[in-house]
């Protein structure tokens, strides 16, 4: 039966599952409920697991059986998802809407977390057919955490005993593309992201006398507009530079100058050269504002996630693959980058590998104006599992294959050279 019908089979019970970790989202790197339904998926299989120290991570090794795949030389292939929420509160009112206050899967990393968990049932049933190694990625703390560095530094990547040949995600969308369209690009596919965190340090005072005091509060308002004037004026526009941001604190009445004015932001590039561009441009700016208005001023520029950049030949294979499966009308290349950012980068700077987007838009939306990834309505259709869950597996067993065939000749050799 193919790999898809296989899949299809499975689709009552990968939305179950997916319903459950919906119901219960955990956040950051300790998602003990999680981790356990994820085990218990695995139950029976014939993986070798290793649980994450620092995190609650898993990493699944399956060892293929197919013939010539002998220790020491057999390749492996990477498959990621990722499992955690999001601090949302959820207002999508479907039937199994989170029961947690404030935590939601917004991003539909319980997709995710199914649809490879599906295909890792879907690769035990074909591990005769595997030329080489599958290690399963199931990540905590992709939003915000770095849970990606955790699991790397913990060996994720060599877990099957070398360095894995090549490496794939996959993220679904709730807006962006119609339903069941799989997303792909070579090069650079996400931006970075940095965080910006400004303490504006002033002295506080009564609002009716400004002039013996120093109001943090105006120069902060400066600052903020600033920033987006700067992003225009200093930067290319076809290198472009996005700048949000999303936290303005300052006072506690309407007729008290604060102490202190807080601003925070996200930043995102698509070049490392804009973005050492912006650590430098940032700081000096937002200084610049606060002496002129005879205040201090504490910049934290944080780097968080790198360029997401897509190996070409590993997108093209990827493309391959879904085209085979799903046929050319379901695939969908990106002529620009999306301004998220990922984690899963991290994989990507250390091994081959490629991100498929795949749009779970619900059939009856329009995926023009659909809520997107972290928004409280934002709806994942159940309907994408299955082939999802096609794609990761039929990615490990094809990548397999064209590995061990490129390496048999290099084998053959080497033994022919050994017997003269």
């Amino acid at each position: 039966m193919p790999i898809t019908a296989d899949a299809r089979e499975m689709q009552a019970d990968l939305a179950r599952f997916r319903h459950e970790l919906h119901r219960e989202p955990e956040i950051g790197l300790t998602l003990p409920r999680t981790q356990e339904k994820v085990l218990k998926a695995l139950d029976g299989l014939p993986y070798e697991i290793t649980l994450g120290k620092d995190t609650t991570s898993v990493t699944a090794v399956l060892r293929g059986q197919a013939s010539g795949t002998g220790a020491g030389s057999r390749p492996a292939v990477l498959l990621r998802a990722d499992m955690d929420g999001l601090p949302v509160q959820e207002k999508t009112g479907v039937d199994y809407t989170s029961r947690i206050d404030g935590a939601m899967h917004a991003c539909g990393h319980d997709l995710h977390t199914s649809m490879l968990a599906g295909a890792a049932t879907l690769l035990a049933e074909r591990r005769h057919r595997l030329a080489g190694d599958v290690v399963l990625m199931f990540q905590p703390g992709e939003e915000g955490f770095d849970g990606a560095s955790h699991m790397i530094r913990e060996g994720v990547l060599d877990a099957a005993g070398r360095r894995v040949d090549a490496a794939y995600g996959m993220h679904v969308f709730s807006a962006l593309e119609p339903h069941g369209t799989f997303c792909t690009k070579p090069g650079v596919m996400l931006s970075s992201s940095d965080g910006l965190m400004v303490t504006v340090l002033g002295a506080g005072g009564h609002g009716s006398a400004p002039h013996s005091a120093k109001d943090p509060v105006t120069a902060a308002a400066e600052m903020v507009t600033a920033l987006q004037v700067m992003v225009t004026r200093q930067f290319n526009m076809f290198d472009p530079v996005v700048l949000s941001v999303g936290v303005l604190q300052a006072g506690t009445k309407r007729n008290i100058i604060p102490e202190t004015a807080r601003i925070e932001a996200t930043i995102r590039t698509f070049s490392e050269e804009a973005r050492q561009k912006m650590m430098d441009a940032v700081p000096r700016l937002l200084k610049g504002i606060a002496a002129a208005h005879g205040l201090d001023v504490d910049v934290d520029y944080q780097q968080e996630y790198p360029l997401t950049i897509t190996d070409e030949d590993e997108t093209h294979t990827a493309e391959n693959v879904i085209a085979g499966l799903f046929g050319d009308s379901r695939l969908s290349r990106w002529a620009t980058p999306l301004s998220g950012s990922e984690d899963f980068s991290r994989v990507l700077a250390e091994v081959p590998g490629t991100f498929i987007g795949l749009s779970a838009v619900p059939r009856d939306a329009d995926h023009a104006t659909s809520a997107f990834n972290h928004s409280p309505y934002a709806t994942f259709d159940d309907g994408v599992l299955a082939d999802g869950a096609a794609l990761y597996a039929e990615l490990a067993i094809s990548r397999l294959a064209a590995l061990a065939a490129a390496d048999a000749p290099a084998a053959a050799n080497a033994a022919a050279a050994t017997l003269s």
